[in-house]
């Protein structure tokens, strides 16, 4: 998948009777649901439910099973709450009769009140950095096939403040900055820039768990899945234009990783937060 083009059409769903969607997933070479698509189509079913003077503040995930890259996902939205000012939804992905995900979100009608935010952390802007496939192409003869794997084509360009060395990964603190963008112009529809945004904050989190321990294991011999994953959308933003991922890890133990991310655009605003936990385990021999 390699246009922004591609991902809009793959969160669109299929609606096969009201308040139930279908739908299908991107073939991804490491043969694996990717979380953020699940995330990002059980949001874009819950918002075909809502009024449209209601926008989306929060959304709280678990991720139950692994899903099945060749199956379609069933999207079942249940209405439990159409309030004066707020909207609650809940959403189960299910795939053979079983739910592999549930998720609820809230939306609320805009008001204006108090406001305050964390300062945006002063590093290199994106226009002073390379992107993540530009790192990639300088390694790439030196790296294992399932890094390159990994490394294939996305319709979000990745610029990282702080890169990570592919070939020698050296351990360093839990926090990282990094900047990113779709490749292309979005409609100038919120909630479409929602989805994606959701989407693209599963890339990074869980990650940066792993950073204080990348000299105790290589490549392939630690098993990564998201467990839980919540995000809380503060002000307006859009994902054509640079955002900030700024993220740290205060936690790992238990053979699970803890990760928090702020997410701010090019002018310094917070946009909106994320926190994630998930299973870092050594694969067994």
């Amino acid at each position: 998948m390699q246009t922004i083009e591609e991902l809009l059409n793959l969160l669109k769903l299929e609606q096969i009777e009201e308040n139930i969607f279908r739908g299908q997933n991107y073939l991804a070479p490491w043969g694996r649901v990717f979380g953020g698509q699940v995330l990002a189509q059980a949001l874009h079913a819950a918002q075909q439910t809502v009024p449209e003077d209601r926008r989306l503040h929060s959304l709280h995930a678990y991720f139950i099973l692994a899903g099945d890259i060749n199956q379609p996902i069933i999207y079942d939205v249940e209405r439990i709450r159409d309030g004066g000012s707020f909207t609650t939804r809940r959403i189960v992905a299910i795939q053979k009769g079983r739910p592999i995900f549930n998720m609820s979100a809230s939306f609320h009608k805009e008001l204006d009140a108090f406001s305050h935010q964390f300062e945006m952390p002063q590093v290199t802007p994106p226009e002073n950095l390379k992107n993540d496939k530009e790192l990639f192409e300088e390694v790439k003869d030196k790296l294992p096939a399932m890094v390159k794997m990994l490394q294939s084509g996305r319709p979000i360009e990745f610029r990282p403040v702080e890169p990570t060395d592919l070939v020698n990964p050296q351990k360093s603190e839990p926090i990282r900055h990094v900047w990113f963008k779709a490749k292309g112009t979005l409609p100038d529809d919120l909630t479409a820039h929602q989805q994606v945004l959701t989407y693209t904050s599963d890339y990074s989190l869980l990650g940066t768990a792993t950073l204080p321990h990348r000299e105790q294991f290589k490549v392939g011999d630690l098993y990564m899945a998201s467990l839980d994953h919540a995000m809380w959308f503060h002000r307006d933003f859009r994902i054509d234009e640079w955002l900030l991922y700024a993220l740290d890890s205060p936690s790992a133990s238990n053979s699970r990783g803890f990760a928090r991310g702020n997410i701010f655009n090019h002018k310094g605003e917070l946009v909106a937060s994320t926190v994630q936990e998930g299973l870092m385990a050594l694969r067994k021999e």
